[in-house]
Parts: C-alpha cells; sequence; structure tokens
C-alpha cells in the first residue's frame, strides 16, 4: 500500500485513514492542510482488495469500530472521527 504524501510541519508520523466519499473525511484532510500538519493518507475505499484487508487490520489495532477517519499518530495514538478541536489542538499553531 502505497500512502499518499501531504507536506507540511513535522508533528510526528501522522497515517489517515479515510473514505473517499465521507464528508468527515474530507474535513478531516481539509484542517489538517490548513494546519499545515505534514501526514500520510489513503483512502480505503480505492485501494485493491489485498490492500483494504491489510488497512482494516491496522485501522482495527487503532479503533475497534473501524470507523472513518481514523488518524494514527507515532502508531502510540488515535483520533478517531472528525474531532475538530482535538486536532487544533494536537496540532495547531
Amino acid at each position: 500500500m502505497a500512502l499518499k504524501h501531504v507536506a507540511g510541519k513535522n508533528k510526528g508520523h501522522i497515517v489517515l485513514y479515510a473514505l473517499s466519499t465521507c464528508p468527515w473525511c474530507k474535513k478531516t484532510k481539509k484542517l489538517l492542510e490548513e494546519l499545515g500538519v505534514d501526514y500520510y493518507f489513503d483512502d480505503v475505499d480505492l485501494m485493491t482488495d489485498a490492500e483494504k484487508k491489510d488497512a482494516m487490520v491496522n485501522i482495527q489495532k487503532w479503533n475497534p469500530s473501524m470507523s472513518f477517519p481514523t488518524i494514527i499518530i507515532d502508531n502510540t495514538n488515535s483520533i478517531v472521527g472528525f474531532q475538530e478541536n482535538k486536532l487544533k489542538e494536537m496540532f495547531g499553531k
């Protein structure tokens, strides 16, 4: 699976799992970009079946409900759903 990279300020290794059709996922991407955060993402619904299976195993470790968006930070913490205030607190200016 080749994650897409969005360049910005390094705030740790941030991976966003999203769906291309999810409005909350789009809002999360937009907010991360507005905050200027360096992150990686992939839209799970656009992956091949094998990639999707691998992604879902990883997502389930951090988000047992396997909902979107799921953000994994430094493989130590996660944010599930669009949580604007938490994202601004963690990655804001």
